[in-house]
């Protein structure tokens, strides 16, 4: 049976986004897994740094 709480909500559990183009990539939310474990809820992600203009810097 399918958790719906601790499904990805971004990529609906498959594990991969898309963007417009169509290119596929796996889910920064989730990792790729799908499934949304208590690493990724505790919603202490990694710190980015950003730019003047608080742009995200790679």
């Amino acid at each position: 049976m399918i958790d719906r709480e601790a499904t990805c909500k971004a990529c609906e559990g498959t594990g991969m986004l898309a963007d417009d183009e169509g290119w596929q990539y796996g889910c920064t939310i989730c990792d790729g897994t799908g499934q949304l474990g208590s690493r990724n809820s505790s919603g202490n992600g990694p710190l980015m740094d950003t730019d003047a203009n608080n742009r995200l810097l790679d």
